[in-house]
């Protein structure tokens, strides 16, 4: 059974830490004890280590092994417009395990009233979400959750490859859209319910975006999401980038 990995802030001289409420979510709800073994990571390299104390406030680690870093994706941004907030979590979750590198929250015309205001005060829940994600699926880093940005930002990312998902007939599929080199980035834009809107769709592609279909299907944002990260995940893993 694979062991969880616990990110902490530093390794020194083989020990490691950690403490406040990260440590009682550790030993009250995970129920760690003194002698498991788990993985830790400073977010650059990773590894075996037993836990020495496991107290409320507590939890201190002595490093057994380094381990092998394991492929990433390339640096992957994914704006997702702003939706119920429980799929959104839920989204954020998922796209965490496949692997991204940033997520926006995005406001677009089709995002419905007030969500824009109430995720301003989700950020630090979603980051929470993202970093048990994280560990949960023996992430190296966790995920930047940016701070909720407004449709017009969006038209100024410097990524490689910049694809919006849109169910318009005729779309490309994703596999066609674009293939993965060294040293390239991505980003991926989903839209609310009911898509973009066509003005939306000419800034977009005016500003360098291509479109892209994961098929027939109308997909819910969150399911979109999943569908294209996978997609885009096994295309990294075959080029071999």
């Amino acid at each position: 059974m694979a062991r969880r990995r616990f990110f902490v802030d530093q390794v020194r001289n083989g020990q490691a830490e950690i403490t406040g409420e990260n440590a009682h979510h550790l030993t009250r709800v995970l129920r760690v004890e003194a002698g498991q073994k788990f993985e830790i990571t400073d977010s650059r390299r990773a590894w075996l280590a037993e836990v020495d104390t496991a107290r409320k406030e507590l939890v201190r680690f002595h490093v057994l092994e380094e381990l092998p870093a394991a492929p990433e994706l390339p640096p992957f941004t994914l704006y997702l417009a702003l939706i119920r907030f429980e799929r959104f979590e839920w989204a954020v979750e998922k796209a965490t395990e496949l692997g991204v590198a940033r997520i926006v929250p995005l406001e677009t015309n089709r995002s419905e009233h007030g969500l824009f205001a109430g995720a301003q005060k989700r950020v630090e829940r979603w980051k929470r979400i993202a970093r048990e994600a994280s560990e949960q699926s023996r992430r190296l880093r966790e995920p930047e959750i940016a701070d909720p940005a407004r449709f017009s930002e969006i038209l100024s990312d410097p990524s490689t490859h910049r694809v919006i998902l849109d169910e318009q007939a005729g779309t490309k599929p994703l596999l066609q859209v674009f293939t993965f080199h060294e040293g390239d980035s991505a980003a991926i834009a989903v839209g609310a319910e009911g898509g973009w809107i066509d003005t939306e769709r000419v800034q977009l592609t005016d500003a360098g975006w291509d479109a892209a279909s994961l098929g027939p299907s109308i997909l819910r944002a969150e399911t979109a999401v999943c569908a294209a990260l996978s997609v885009i995940s096994q295309m990294w893993l075959i080029t071999g980038a």
